[in-house]
């Protein structure tokens, strides 16, 4: 767990003789002091305090407004850049991070070289940030802002915590101040005391600060990001900045993955690629398949698309020395035989399509015809994004015989509206027209089928929907037209109207 002061220590590095240096903000309609420098803490200024008691004590501080949101910002990056040491990387408040490091101390040797590692090059980047390790968040809390560098093990949680002020149990101010009023000051003066009497008269939130901190009691960590279920990595000697180089990079992390993904039978249907870069800058891009995939080729096309998507985004720099890709969505891969022909799965061919037209354009740019809960005939099919292939496969049965249709009654075209026509003496009550107008043509009727009866919908339209009558109609050119009669006769007070709802090919 690391504490960090953000703007401060940068600046007060870039000027070494530089006077206490604070940062302000309006709290409780008083402006107070919300971060402040070595220099200012040495001047006896401390967070919290009144602006004006402390310009009387140091009158030639400089101040500086505070940018909450900035901060927000800064530490939000801070967190992307920790995830090289591990993906579990949680927000402590507006200063701090906790970093669960179960299982990846190995990697960096031991726990004393990961925390110098961090802390080094956090330095370097600007940032003075102090850090601890233990084995609770909350005692990890205290000795990183009490006792910073330190590494406790469970053992010895109890003898570090001790001489330790009780803001280190995280308690609020009031419950400090009653405590201090009995003579309670550090951690160590409530370890040994009855429980009972502590919580009843204190209230539980000491106790389970205090169990929190000895890793009596569990304090799970919500990490900001999702944890992926398989990841590869590969840290670099030397940086890199081309694009075939990073590409080249990508295919052999999705080697790496293709095994774990086969033993789970599984494949990948959202991928994220990770770039590190030299001073710290973390680029996260995402590609998702519209059918589980495995196939490593396949895979670095799609980030190829991704890449040249979003090249004027993607700035190099000094170049980039760590690259992760993870797997954050998996679904079962069904393996397909081929058949006699050499061909297997219709769908997959058309996933990968799919997949390098939605990497490079977007989610947007491909859109399928699905099935709508609708009997009106403009209602029962819309247009939504690709987003999963092998469900389409399942609704068009792509992977089933194909048996002969019967010939469509409906038109090939269907208008996104109906348009009104100027039918002409039509046989009452539900016949034909002889002739209709549409566009200011007229046509004569020489052939007609129907009605074809559709009820309108209630539920939507209200209780005055009313019914259509179908009627596919041929001219006496050879034209076909589909026509409906929206009401019946004696159903509404006017006379029911026409409408063409579609053109035969």
């Amino acid at each position: 767990m690391a504490r960090t002061k953000w703007g401060v220590s940068w600046l007060s590095r870039k000027r070494p003789d530089h006077p206490p240096l604070v940062f302000v903000d309006r709290i409780q309609n008083a402006m107070r002091i919300v971060a402040l420098d070595i220099c200012g803490e040495k001047a006896g200024l401390k967070r919290g305090q009144g602006l004006a008691e402390a310009r009387a004590m140091r009158p030639g501080i400089e101040i500086i407004a505070a940018d909450p949101a900035a901060d927000k910002g800064l530490l939000t990056s801070l967190a992307d850049w920790c995830d090289r040491y591990t993906p579990l990387v949680a927000m402590d408040g507006a200063n701090g991070l906790y970093l669960d490091i179960s299982g990846c101390v190995h990697l960096h040797g031991s726990e004393k070289s990961l925390l110098t590692d961090i802390l080094s090059r956090l330095f370097r980047l600007g940032i003075e940030a102090r850090g601890a390790i233990s084995s609770s968040a909350g005692l990890s809390w205290a000795m990183a802002r009490y006792r910073p560098g330190e590494i406790i093990g469970h053992q010895e949680a109890e003898q570090a915590l001790s001489p330790l002020p009780l803001a280190a149990l995280r308690l609020p101010l009031e419950t400090i101040e009653t405590l201090a009023r009995v003579g309670l000051k550090t951690v160590g003066d409530l370890i040994h005391l009855p429980r009972a009497p502590l919580a009843r008269r204190f209230g539980p939130s000491v106790l389970l600060r205090l169990d929190q901190a000895l890793g009596f009691e569990d304090e799970p960590l919500l990490p900001r990001l999702p944890v992926a279920s398989l990841s590869a990595e590969r840290r670099l000697a030397s940086p890199i900045q081309d694009e075939d180089d990073i590409l080249g990079l990508t295919l052999q992390l999705a080697k790496s993955l293709r095994q774990s993904l086969e033993e789970r039978e599984e494949g990948g249907r959202l991928f994220e690629l990770v770039l590190f870069r030299v001073d710290g800058k973390v680029f996260r891009i995402r590609a998702a398949t519209s059918a589980a995939s495995k196939n490593p080729e396949r895979i670095a096309a799609l980030y190829r698309e991704r890449l040249q998507a979003i090249h004027d985004d993607l700035d190099a720099g000094y170049g980039f020395e760590i690259l992760r890709l993870s797997v954050l969505k998996t679904e079962r891969y069904v393996a397909i035989q081929e058949d006699l022909s050499g061909k297997s799965d219709q769908a997959r061919s058309l996933s990968a399509f799919a997949d390098r037209v939605l990497a490079r354009f977007g989610p947007e740019s491909l859109s399928m015809l699905v099935l709508q809960e609708s009997h009106v005939p403009e209602r029962a099919t819309a247009f939504a994004p690709i987003a999963d292939i092998a469900e389409l496969a399942v609704q068009q049965r792509l992977d089933r015989p194909v048996v002969a249709a019967p010939p469509s009654v409906r038109p090939l075209r269907l208008f996104r509206h109906p348009e009104r026509v100027d039918a002409i003496a039509t046989e009452l009550p539900e016949g034909a027209p002889a002739s209709f107008k549409w566009r200011k043509i007229l046509y004569q009727v020489a052939r007609a089928e129907g009605p074809e009866r559709i009820a309108g919908e209630w539920w939507i339209d209200g209780e005055d929907a009313l019914t259509r009558d179908y009627f596919r109609i041929e001219d006496a050119d050879g034209r076909r037209f589909w026509l409906f009669r929206d009401g019946l006769y004696g159903q509404t007070v006017a006379s029911p109207q026409w409408f063409l709802h579609g053109i035969f090919a």
